[in-house]
This record gives C-alpha cells, structure tokens and sequence, in this order.
C-alpha cells in the first residue's frame, strides 16, 4: 500500500498541474550490474597505482593523465554498454507515459538506461552527462559528439588503449584530447552542459519529489530537495539505506521516508497512479 499521505499529494497534483518529479542515483541502476562511483568497485589499479574514483574522475588527473583517465572511463564504458534496463527504469516510463507532462525525471546516471528503457529526452534531465557522447577536453567549442563507434567495448582490456583508438579519441576541430561528456568530481554544475538552471526551476514546480538511490553526495540533488521543500512541496525518499537525505527529512512535516527498495515502490506507485488518471 502506498502512504495515504503520497496518494492525497499525487491527486493534488495531477489536479492542479504540479510537477511529480523523480531525483535517481547510481542505485537504481545497481540491479543492472553497474557499479557504483563511490562503492568498492569504484576503485582503479594502473600499474602498482590504485585510484578512488574522486581521484582519477577529474579534470585535474585528465590533464595530467588524459589516457589513464580514458582506460578507466572506457572499462566503465564497456560495462554500461553491455547493461539492460531493470524493472525500476521501466516502471519509471511507464509512469512518465502516465503522467505526461506532469512528469520530471532529474538523473545523476551516465549509463544511458533511462533511454533505453524508453523515457523521453524532453523530461529527462542528465545532471551527471551522458556517457554516449564526448566532447573537446580544451572546450574549443561546445559540441557534443557521439562517442566514437569504432572503440571496442567487447572483452577490453582495462589497460590497452590502441593508436588506432587514441586517434579517435582526439578533437575533430583542434586535436586536442576528447573528453568524456560527464560531470567530473572536481567540476561544478552548469546550464550548459548539465542542466543546472531548468533543474532548479522544476524543482520550485515540483509538488511531490521521488529521490531514489542515491546517497545525497553532491550539491544539485541537495539544491533540488531544499527547493521543493521551501516551496511547500513533499519530498519522499525511497532507499534501503541512511542517508543524508533521510537527516533533512526525518523532522519535516512534507517528509517521507520509505524503507523499500526501488523496483518495489515504484511498481506500487504506478499502480497508484494509473488509477488516478485512467
């Protein structure tokens, strides 16, 4: 059964055209078999070197490593490529194809499963980048390319980039280094390139926010729950785990924490909602 609480706040907003927005992290994705950034598979050996995650995902590691970087974000290419949409990825594009307009959904995730499971461009927000596209690491313009096709991503080795893939791997416009079109830990949000003004705006139209799988490790999510919450919206986290959102939650009266996976909750949520406007 889904809160009484939640149900009487989806119908508001269905009535009053109220945007029903999901914030997702890397742990919905977690049942794809895509590791996390943070978790213990987020770590990278080169050589008798061994990386974290926030150490090798920057821009200052690619400007003075750019092929270390590259072989780590091309194993973890290899991975995403190979992964399928879970059962929590289709139930939220079942839920935008419910909801329509009245639907946001605000990812951290680079692993392109929220287009494979069929959400819509138009209301999907990548705050994170999309590993499906590089770009010119020099910034010689603001292009965003497809990531080179001809790059195997089947049986890489995690330590071998080829010439043959390095050259592909180098700006079309000025030959400068290629880089991924991801948000690196060592860089802030911007409109440009990761949608930092619209999120905002949505987040003050939004009257119930979802956040599901995702620890509240960086600054937007924060911003965006604040956001909704400032603007008498609820806000309902839906994760196995304590995290920071469950600390700004715990005392608000807009607040619901939902120990719950999130394939489970999401399953019940559609259902709910596909009463309401069916």
């Amino acid at each position: 059964m889904i809160d009484p609480k939640i149900t009487e706040r989806l119908k508001f907003c269905i009535e009053r055209d109220k945007k029903i927005s999901f914030l997702v992290g890397a742990g919905i994705s977690a049942d794809s078999g895509i590791p996390t950034f943070r978790g213990k598979d987020g770590y990278w050996v080169s050589g008798s070197k061994n990386y974290k995650a926030q150490e090798i995902g920057t821009y200052n590691m690619f400007s003075l490593a750019s092929q270390e970087v590259w072989k780590w974000f091309l194993y973890r290419k290899a991975i995403t490529s190979k992964a399928e949409p879970n059962p929590g990825h289709f139930m939220l594009k079942e839920i935008e194809d419910l909801l329509q307009d009245n639907f946001a959904l605000i990812s951290q995730n680079i692993d392109s499963l929220h287009k494979k499971a069929g959400n819509t461009e138009n209301r999907t927000y990548l705050i994170h980048g999309d590993f499906d596209f590089v770009r010119c690491g020099g910034e010689c313009s603001n292009t965003l390319y497809p990531f080179p096709e001809k790059i195997g991503l089947n049986d890489r080795n995690k330590d071998v980039i080829t010439e043959e893939e390095w050259e592909l791997l180098r700006c079309p416009r000025c030959n400068d280094d290629l880089r991924p079109h991801v948000l690196w830990f060592d860089e802030s949000y911007d409109e440009k390139y990761y949608k930092l003004n619209i999120v905002l705006r949505i987040s003050e139209e939004t009257g119930i926010l979802f956040i599901l799988g995702t620890s509240g490790a960086t600054t937007l999510p924060r911003r965006v729950t604040e956001n909704v919450l400032a603007h008498s919206g609820m806000v309902v986290e839906v994760n196995i785990d304590e995290t920071y959102f469950s600390d700004v939650l715990v005392d608000k009266k807009n607040g619901i924490i939902i120990r719950e996976s999130s394939s489970s909750f999401l399953t019940k949520l559609k259902n709910e909602i596909q009463q309401m406007v069916l």
